[in-house]
């Protein structure tokens, strides 16, 4: 069973702006980043909670009271700092407490890698006054936790950082996001916002409040008949997908004929828009129901693929991509197809 309790703290605030340069001020942007880390462990149902969640000041003693304060001094308190670089640098890095291993921070650097940013090191930095102690002040004051400090890249960079800050800062989110749950053996998805996997416990009225829904909303959205749920179950919270008028997101109980038939097109047509090979449909898959989307490709996402990925390699920027896709979230699902704007 998983103990593990998250501090996502989101460096600086309020007076203390922290870095500013090229766009990007260092408190507003560490702040989006908590705040989509926060949302995306809610639905993986991580416990975490953010030191702050609007921009107010916190001074170093008040920061840290808040993580002690949060879940206690604890060795199954992982505290995530989040903060951006300067000094002319490129890549992200991550410096951990001297009590801990690096095993976490080596995780999550990987994962950012993957997004096509560049990594520096993972390392660990001494108080020059005393040795035997971090020089960082939150992993020097929180001295029972696995605390790290993620640098995700360098505002005044000369390489691509500005571009991914500003371009992919969530995509750099979710990279942390899935090396913690991986780490402290939480199941990782994909899934966009608007679906919610079942857990043991959940009924239909905690379900609908979560969400801030209603229980019949739920089960007419998902074409349930009873109460009855299933540890798993995957559940639309919401009708509004990220998607298109040209796609359509599966729902329980769909077919190819029925969804064919619906869109007054044939079965063939529908199989061959989304290169299905066979007539299983899984309850959230996006289908392409028509591309009338003269001049623009079609791109099928693969393993490993992010937005900015993609939009790097067909020469189109993630704002665009996520525009005629009509995407609210930089999560991709492998399989799932992209309208790629025509130059």
């Amino acid at each position: 069973m998983n103990n593990k309790r998250i501090v996502i703290d989101a460096g600086h605030g309020g007076v203390d702006t922290g870095a500013v340069g090229n766009g990007i001020v260092e408190k507003d942007l560490t702040l989006k980043i908590g705040k989509y880390i926060k949302n995306r462990f809610d639905e993986l149902g991580i416990d975490s909670t953010l030191t702050r969640d609007s921009d107010i000041t916190l001074n170093p003693t008040d920061r840290v009271n808040r993580v002690l304060d949060i879940y206690g001094n604890d060795k199954d308190v992982i505290v995530l700092s989040n903060h951006i670089n300067a000094g002319g640098g490129d890549g992200a890095e991550i410096i951990y407490a001297l009590r801990n291993n690096d095993t976490l921070s080596k995780a999550i650097l990987n994962e950012i890698s993957k997004t096509g940013q560049n990594v520096r090191k993972v390392y660990q930095r001494r108080l020059t006054s005393d040795t035997s102690k971090d020089y960082y002040y939150m992993l020097r004051n929180t001295p029972n936790t696995e605390s790290i400090i993620v640098e995700y890249g360098f505002l005044d960079s000369k390489g691509d950082d500005v571009n991914l800050l500003k371009n992919n800062y969530e995509g750099l989110a979710e990279a942390v996001v899935k090396a913690v749950a991986n780490y402290i053996g939480v199941p990782y998805n994909t899934e966009p916002s608007y679906y919610y996997t079942v857990q043991k416990g959940d009924t239909l009225w905690s379900i609908a409040k979560k969400f801030n829904t209603s229980v019949d909303k739920l089960k007419d959205i998902n074409n349930i008949n009873n109460n009855l749920l299933s540890i798993g179950q995957k559940l639309l919270i919401s009708e509004k997908a990220p998607v298109n008028s040209n796609y359509y997101i599966v729902k329980r109980g769909d077919t190819l004929y029925g969804i064919a038939k619906k869109y007054n097109i044939s079965v063939d047509e529908l199989k061959n828009n989304n290169n299905l090979n066979n007539d299983i449909l899984s309850i959230g898959q996006q289908l392409l129901i028509t591309n009338n989307n003269t001049g623009n490709n079609i791109y099928t996402v693969k393993p490993g693929d992010t937005l900015y990925s993609i939009a790097r390699l067909n020469n189109t920027t993630v704002s665009q991509l996520a525009d005629i896709n009509n995407l609210n979230t930089t999560i991709l699902s492998i399989g799932q197809q992209l309208i790629i704007p025509k130059n």
